[in-house]
């Protein structure tokens, strides 16, 4: 099938075709708190993006999308173009610029057909696609790449290449998570230590806690608002810099000098006596920080006691608070959220993503996935007719990680 593809597009391959599966993910608890160092939880999911390619002659890049028409044409032995606004090959070019400052010059470039079926979905395909060029392009210059390196190498895509001020939630969650586990990840753990691997084989700061025994997989629901904003032009970064005053305010006033001001320097105790120095966007930010972090250890005891009730109730909590305290969202979306959480057979529901477009996610009950769906498509379609054209839902399993389909 993947090797049919790369032929249509460049004609017959000169050898093995080769295929790496970067999964979508979704964060059930966690909400906007990764860049400020927080813990949250996430789970990678059935549909992915693949990325087939068959190594290039030379140092040239040449590919093609099923989503995105034209083609992407660059040069490794040349300097790597700035990003381009509205380029869908701005995340291969990061991923170059990211490879060649951490493993030197690439000297072969690759061949590659691409294509995700939610591209637009708020499910951290970005990261899915930055990633499975970064392992496409090591693979072919004789690298390989661990889970901790390819965190940071998709953090240098999005941070530095694309100018969006992500945490490590999406890569490490591609990457590590298990279908049968929740991955847990502390980000002040990775982000303040040295890039490496714990006795368990897993980055430093990332857990997996499985789901008792005996208990069914989670069911989710995956819902398309119909809107394809991008981050970059949203308020996004606005609001991690205003967790980043706030941060300033309670560290300074903690005795905490030097380091990066990020919310989760801060312990809870520290906020709890100092949070009447913050006003404004700052304190509303910081309230959601902690107050998430407080539903991140619930869910996590919650999931391990196969509690899913407890789990899906926290996830609404979630949401609620990303409307309120955090100031996210958008009407349709948020009217989304409202809709599936009040679905039958729904457990709990949130945004998925900073919540400006894109998708919103649900726990069901397997046996009412269907009313879900369908009570909800209703509903949101008599609220958005227009949106409502381009409704799209799906009920999605637990998946693991990323994969190699046709290995090298």
């Amino acid at each position: 099938m993947w090797a049919e593809r790369l032929r249509a597009a460049f004609g017959p391959a000169k050898g093995p075709v080769r295929v790496v599966r970067a999964p979508y993910r979704i964060c059930p608890l966690g909400a906007h708190i990764d860049h400020q160092w927080g813990t949250v939880t996430a789970l990678a999911i059935e549909p992915a993006v693949h990325l087939a390619y068959e190594p290039a002659d030379g140092p040239e890049v040449q590919l093609r999308s099923g989503a995105y028409a034209g083609e992407v044409r660059f040069r490794l032995d040349a300097p790597i173009a700035a990003r381009r606004g509205g380029d869908w090959g701005n995340y291969a070019r990061g991923a170059a610029a990211a490879l060649s400052g951490a493993k030197g010059p690439l000297n072969r470039g690759i061949r590659g057909w691409i294509a995700g079926a939610w591209g637009e979905g708020g499910l951290s395909s970005s990261a899915a696609v930055g990633l499975a060029y970064l392992h496409a392009l090591a693979e072919v210059n004789g690298s390989a790449l661990t889970a901790s390196e390819a965190i940071r190498l998709d953090q240098q895509i999005e941070n530095g290449y694309l100018n969006l001020r992500n945490g490590i939630l999406d890569p490490a969650s591609i990457l590590v998570s298990r279908s049968e586990e929740l991955t847990v990840i502390d980000c002040r753990a990775f982000g303040s230590e040295e890039a490496g691997m714990d006795a368990s084989g897993l980055p430093t700061g990332i857990r997996r806690i499985p789901k008792p025994v005996g208990r069914s997989r989670p069911l989710f629901l995956l819902a398309f608002s119909g809107l394809r904003q991008s981050l970059a032009t949203t308020g996004y970064n606005d609001r991690v810099a205003e967790c980043e005053a706030g941060a300033r305010i309670l560290l300074e006033a903690s005795g905490h000098r030097g380091g990066p001001a990020v919310l989760g320097r801060v312990t809870a105790e520290e906020y709890e006596r100092r949070r009447g120095l913050l006003a404004g966007a700052p304190a509303r930010r910081a309230a959601h920080f902690f107050s998430e972090m407080r539903r991140v250890a619930a869910g996590i005891r919650a999931w391990a006691a196969g509690d899913l009730d407890r789990f899906g109730s926290l996830m609404t909590e979630s949401g609620r608070s990303s409307i309120e305290q955090y100031e996210c969202g958008c009407p349709p979306l948020i009217d989304l959220y409202e809709i599936l959480a009040g679905a039958p057979g729904v457990l709990g529901a949130r945004f998925s993503g900073a919540g400006f477009r894109g998708c919103c996610i649900a726990l069901v009950r397997r046996e009412r996935a269907e009313d879900a769906m369908g009570t909800a498509r209703e509903a949101y379609v008599k609220r958005h007719p227009k949106l409502g054209e381009q409704w799209a839902a799906a009920a999605v399993e637990p998946a693991d990680g990323l994969s190699w389909i046709c290995a090298p």
